[in-house]
């Protein structure tokens, strides 16, 4: 009698289904097309190949390019055609990883030739010409010996390396082939490479073997991929859209910040950027100082032996930046704040009437990233962190996290961003009795639910020292940016011996919530930047008005009307230069300034200003009074 075993669908409808089916012919069997449109399976909670067997029961859901998990298939089936492309090309190329990323893929390549936009597109063509041939990527599993022998007989040292670090019980090895091309890999792919239709390489760049600046430097090729022209057509226009607000550029047009090699990855904040700075630290802490938050500040520079108790020496010693002193003591410059905020908790007895206990700190950072990582505000060396710790009674878990979801919330839709949250679990370098790891994701989950908050699973990329939710904003490029998280930690009061009296006179241990709402500020100000392409609401931009006086006969009523502003607090600049008005137009439409107060001697005689909306043009005539107060609305208001 044949074994059936019961496949359940996302929708919750169940079939019965002879075990050992594949994914293909479950696709087949389901009416609409699915089966033209399947890319991979999801078999429980794990992707793989549309052609691997089920069976047992189980969740199944068939992958398409509408799902997350069909794209990274999709993104990563790309990468192996595209160094089978430069394998044909270039005979004697040498193969690092080459994984989907967020959006496309790479692969990391050694090669005695210096990769040219020229070079790109004869790898482009020759991902066309594979592509046509629709062979089937097949997996094949062999054993760790002949893995071995294979590479060793293609001279890739890297492969050889990578095989080398698989787990010394693993006696077999993953092998993925497509036409002449063998590729160790995981998987999964897709069933053949004729599904990969629109390819774009994107650029070259260097990237050390396993990101060790010790180590060969390779060049990483980056690509995107996607089953129609359309979609490939729009994302180059995202790119190109994406290029123009680079906040690099604006942040050098703008005059917000430079950077120099005398300190790399730390940014100079130049007067303008300063503004962008204390407006978002004045935003911040009114909202925490309405919802019961105190403040604090900690040593940058802290002995080891914090970090050690703290777990951070062994989990992160290779991201800080070490110094030894004159009596042979070893300090660290702090890369987060939390292991300092427990010596704040410990300066006196608290008792459970205390708690919950909310201290904010925005505290200078600093972490050890690779020079070739650095990358303008989005990845530095020095940063602020808006960040805050709470020590709460586990029957305030519930709670606090909801307010804080309720305060991130708030905080995003100042900036029109709509959000995405993740729950984030216990990774493979955990901290802690695993029970407790338990607790607190559960928690997490319960507090997500109670919400009513839709989010999806990262399994395994919790903090190791307690899991979390993170936040991520969707800007205007409908790009994904993860900023905010809510961390739960139960292990940081047990290390720190962290205890609150109950009321029973009894020792209890508080538990700790880590929360950050911008992150980095650096990184928080490079992402407006980009959302606002540098065109900054009233409120938040440096200047808020500049008054251009059509000659120099009325400067004297323009410095008047200039010095009125800056007297109800607002961010004013009078254009002095000898240049024509029409110039001086164009000049502050580039610097983006919100508004420009155009006087000459008609408003002179009036007492009125001529106004200019950037981006909208000539507004008519307004009093000097009517035009501060409805600055100052809009100021108030933070409107966008």
């Amino acid at each position: 009698m044949e074994q059936t075993i019961t496949i359940t669908f996302p929708n919750g409808d169940s079939r019965e289904y002879p075990a050992g089916i594949t994914g293909r012919a479950v696709a087949e069997s389901i009416s609409g097309g699915l089966a033209r449109e399947a890319l991979a399976v999801k078999v429980d909670d794990t992707v793989r190949d549309l052609d691997a067997h089920i069976n047992a029961d189980a969740t199944v859901q068939i992958l398409t390019w509408k799902d997350d998990d069909g794209k990274e298939v999709y993104w990563h089936s790309s990468s192996h055609l595209m160094a089978h492309a430069v394998a044909e090309l270039f005979p004697g190329a040498k193969f690092g990883v080459g994984p989907a990323i967020d959006e496309g893929f790479y692969y990391d390549i050694d090669i005695d030739h210096v990769l040219t936009p020229e070079d790109l597109e004869r790898i482009e063509k020759k991902m066309a010409e594979l592509a046509k041939e629709d062979r089937p990527f097949e997996r094949e599993v062999i054993s760790k010996q002949d893995a071995i022998e294979m590479w060793t007989k293609q001279g890739d040292e890297y492969k050889l390396e990578l095989i080398d670090g698989f787990d010394e019980n693993e006696e077999e090895i993953s092998c993925y082939r497509e036409g002449a091309f063998t590729d160790l890999c995981r998987g999964p792919h897709l069933p053949s490479a004729g599904k990969i239709k629109y390819v774009k390489l994107l650029n070259v760049s260097g990237s050390y073997w396993k990101g060790d600046a010790k180590n060969k430097q390779l060049q990483r090729i980056y690509g995107i991929s996607f089953p129609k022209k359309k979609e490939l057509e729009e994302y180059l226009e995202r790119l190109e859209e994406a290029r123009k607000r680079d906040h690099r550029r604006l942040g050098r047009e703008l005059d917000l910040f430079a950077f120099h090699e005398v300190s790399p990855g730390a940014p100079f904040w130049l007067p303008r950027g300063m503004v962008l700075f204390r407006e978002l630290q004045k935003l911040i802490r009114g909202l925490l100082d309405s919802a019961g938050y105190e403040e604090i500040l900690t040593p940058i520079l802290v002995k080891k032996e914090l970090w050690e108790q703290s777990g951070h020496w062994q989990h992160y010693k290779e991201n800080m930046f070490l110094i030894e002193d004159s009596e042979d003591e070893i300090y660290s410059l702090k890369p987060m704040n939390c292991p300092e905020s427990t010596y704040v908790y410990r300066h006196r007895v608290r008792s459970y009437r205390d708690l919950p206990l909310r201290y904010s700190e925005i505290g200078t950072n600093h972490r050890n990233e690779l020079s070739g990582a650095l990358n303008g505000m989005f990845r530095v060396r020095q940063f602020h962190m808006d960040d805050a710790h709470l020590y709460v009674r586990p029957d305030q878990i519930q709670e606090e996290i909801t307010a804080l979801l309720g305060l991130v919330d708030r905080f995003y839709r100042i900036f029109g961003f709509e959000t995405d949250y993740a729950l984030s679990t216990r990774p493979e370098d955990a901290m802690g009795d695993p029970a407790l790891w338990s607790t607190a994701e559960d928690s997490l989950a319960q507090s997500l639910a109670a919400n009513d908050i839709d989010y999806k699973l990262n399994p395994g990329d919790g903090a190791f020292y307690g899991p979390k939710i993170d936040i991520s904003v969707r800007d205007a490029l409908k790009r994904s940016w993860q900023l905010a998280t809510i961390q739960l930690d139960f292990q940081m009061p047990e290390r720190f011996e962290l205890e609150y009296i109950d009321e029973n006179n009894e020792r209890r241990r508080p538990v700790m919530i880590h929360r950050a709402i911008m992150g980095s500020m650096e990184r928080f100000i490079g992402v407006l930047i980009e959302h606002f392409a540098g065109a900054f609401p009233t409120w938040l931009s440096p200047v808020q008005a500049a008054v251009l006086p059509i000659s120099d006969q009325f400067m004297d009523y323009a410095a008047e009307v200039a010095s009125s502003l800056r007297e109800r607090g607002i961010r004013c600049e009078l254009d002095d230069r000898n240049e024509k008005v029409g110039y001086k137009i164009r000049d502050w439409e580039v610097h983006k300034v919100p508004y420009m107060l155009i006087v000459g001697e008609k408003e002179k005689d009036v007492r009125s200003v001529s106004v200019r909306r950037h981006r909208e043009g000539d507004l008519g005539a307004q009093s000097i009074d009517a035009f501060t107060e409805m600055i100052l609305q809009e100021i108030n208001d933070k409107t966008l």
